[in-house]
Order: structure tokens, then sequence, then C-alpha cells
């Protein structure tokens, strides 16, 4: 031992020293049946895999470029069924490495110590933690019950109090609330001086997308955030976009790094958004294993609650936690939402593919008839 005395490592802000830290456990779910993080079960589109493979080494070792994505995304969400309400430009389009990095950016450009994030509960769970890198204050309202009922009166009144940011996850993640568009937009206009920021990454389920009715000239304060990790199984490559005026496009890009988005996963995002009828048939794939569970569910009087978006919740007779252990030694992971307000002792379970639920399904029987 040298006769150096141990020192104390450098001290954080106040507010990460405070901070606990969002962490999803993540490990160790290679070759599983992933029901836990609502993520594509199926991967990729082929054409996404062909391209990955044809990535030439020229394009590893330059910088990348992004305006190229950005058009594509525009025509992709032009040529879709209910379309854009008003033209978008390059300038209306941020990329991010993944929307949880649009959120931190967001969040960074907008939120300084003492203002408030206002938003519902329960909700996605990293807005707090980067609230709290800023200081915020966080105001979190609860769902009407039953049903977890979007808190639509109680959202407005603390809008009065003029909140600097409005986070909505909608469909929510994990009770699936929804609020239609049209109310989301009267949100934003009653609200002009808060950023209101629509979580859309369920959206394709459920079809409650701002994006076919906003003008963002109209309503500048309204950012509306994309990914391709839920639909098109482009998850492990980290990409996500934020959609809304080009001057709240601007500062939230003030914040990030010039290149923070890898080429691979820029190619990748070409490939998935220019075959839209891949993303559209596991959608509705997704649906029809929705429909399938729940009416197993609802045929064995299984307390559950299903809404928006590629996920639902389900109280097991048993310990929750006990189930979700056994399943996972069964090869089948779900997620807990023990400590969770208004949903502790439920099991979060993302809908794969008819042939994966029916799997779930016979394992859950077996393992929740226990005695």
């Amino acid at each position: 031992m040298s006769g150096h005395s141990q020192r104390d490592a450098p001290r954080a802000r106040p507010e990460v020293e405070q901070l606990k830290g969002y962490s999803a456990p993540l490990e160790g779910r290679r070759g599983l049946l992933r029901l836990d993080f609502n993520e594509n079960t199926l991967g990729p589109s082929p054409k996404v895999t062909e391209a990955i493979r044809a990535f030439s080494t020229d394009q590893i070792a330059i910088y990348p470029e992004y305006d190229g994505l950005r058009e594509a995304l525009i025509t992709n969400l032009e040529s879709s069924p209910a379309g854009l309400a008003s033209a978008l430009t390059t300038a209306h389009v941020g990329l991010f490495n993944g929307v949880d990095a649009a959120i931190h950016a967001v969040i960074h450009a907008y939120g300084a110590a003492g203002d408030t994030l206002l938003t519902t509960s329960p909700t996605f769970g990293y807005y707090a933690p980067c609230a709290g890198m800023q200081g915020m204050a966080i105001e979190a309202v609860p769902h009407e019950l039953p049903g977890f009922v979007f808190p639509l009166a109680a959202i407005r009144a603390a809008l009065l109090r003029k909140p600097r940011i409005l986070m909505l996850c909608n469909p929510n993640n994990p009770t699936g609330t929804r609020l239609p568009a049209d109310q989301v937009l009267g949100l934003a206009a009653a609200a002009p001086e808060t950023l209101v920021v629509v979580d859309e990454l369920y959206e394709a389920f459920t079809g409650d997308s701002v994006l076919p009715s906003v003008d963002f000239c109209a309503v500048p304060n309204l950012l509306v955030l994309r990914s391709l990790a839920k639909t098109a199984g482009l998850a492990g490559l980290r990409i996500g976009f934020a959609l809304g005026h080009p001057d709240v496009v601007d500062r939230v890009g003030r914040v990030t790094g010039p290149y923070d988005v890898n080429s691979l996963a820029v190619t990748a995002a070409m490939a998935a958004l220019n075959d839209q009828p891949y993303t559209d048939a596991y959608v509705d794939e997704v649906i029809r294993a929705r429909n399938l569970i729940v009416s197993h569910l609802t045929r064995n009087s299984v307390v559950h609650h299903v809404a928006g978006g590629n996920y639902l919740l389900l109280w097991p007779r048993r310990s929750s936690e006990a189930v979700e252990v056994e399943l996972r030694a069964a090869g089948i992971l779900v997620r807990s939402m023990a400590g969770k307000p208004q949903i502790d002792g439920s099991l979060r379970i993302s809908i794969g593919t008819t042939e994966q639920m029916q799997r779930f399904w016979q394992a859950y029987q077996a393992i929740d008839s226990k005695s």
C-alpha cells in the first residue's frame, strides 16, 4: 500500500447529487421473448438489413449527413393516409440519438432551475430525471380513476400557472391513456407561454397524432416526438425525431452535439422509412394480437386495462413479482409496475405477434393458476 490517503471524488452539481437516475434493466434479454420494453418483436424490414450490409467503409470514415433523412421523414409523413396539415421543411425536423436524447435536449434547452415541468402520473419514467437535472419542479397530475382517464380539467387548471413545459405521452406509457388530437391542440393554444411536448412513440397503434392537423405557425409552442423504435424495429440503433416550429427545433438543437446521430442509424432509418408497407403490416399484426390477448383475458376474468399503444396492464392473482420471475424462467420477459402510483401490483405486457401472444397466454395461465 502506498502512503497516499484516500480522497473523495469531486461532487457533481447539487441537482445531480440528489438525482435518482433512470435505469432500465436491459441486460441478459437476448434469446427471450421480449414483452417488457414495447419493442418491435420481429425486427426491422429486410430492406434495413440490406442497407446495413451495404454500408461502405467510406461512410464510416466521414461525419454523417442528415438532410436526406429529414426529407425522407417528411415524404413518409406526407404520403401517409392522414397526411400533414401544413407543409414541413427540413427546418421543422430535429434528429436525435433516440427520443430519450430528444427529451433530454428539450428539457435542457427550455427548463431552468425553479421552472415547473407539468405531466401526468404515472407516465414514462425519463421525464422526471431530465427535469431534475435542471433543478425543475415536477407537477405530476394523477390520471382519473377508474380507467386511467386523462385529467383534462386538472391539466387545464395547472396550465393557468404557466408551467415552462407540459410533457404529454400520447398514448401514455404505461396506462395507454389517449387524448384526441383536437384536445392536445386546444391545450397548446390555451397556453402559449408553455412548451407543449407530445411524445407520440406509440401513436401508430391507435392513431391520435396531431401531425395531420397541426399548423406549427399557428401553434409554435407545440413539439412532437417520434421514433422508429417501436414500429420499425430500430430500437438498437437509437433514432428519434422532434417536429415543430423551426425556432423551437433550432433552440433544442443548440444543446446537442453536431453529430449525435451516427451514419449507420441514418442509413437504417432511410431504409425503414422507404418500406412503410413493412411497418404497416407489423402494426396491423400487433393490433390483431392485442385483440386476441384481450379476448383471452376477458373470457378468463383476468383484471386488465388496455387503451392505447402496443402494451396492456394486467393484475395477476398471485404476486406480480413472482409471476414476472416465473415467466422469465419460461423464457418470457414482462415488466413489473411495482411501486408505480395507481398501478402497483400490475404487469405491463408488450404486444408482439399473434403467435407470440398465444405463447405468452399459455405460459401465463399455467403460472398464475398455481396456488
